[in-house]
């Protein structure tokens, strides 16, 4: 498991508990959920 903080280039409309997936180069490298969210 792993925490982390990112920020997006883009803004995007965000909610608590939505899944993602990181991808990179076509291939998914990574995947999670957000538990919160700093503004």
């Amino acid at each position: 498991n792993v925490e982390m903080s990112v920020e997006l280039i883009t803004p995007i409309a965000l909610e608590i508990g939505q899944r993602f997936a990181i991808r990179e180069g076509g291939r998914t490298v990574g995947a999670g959920a957000i538990v919160t969210i700093a503004e």
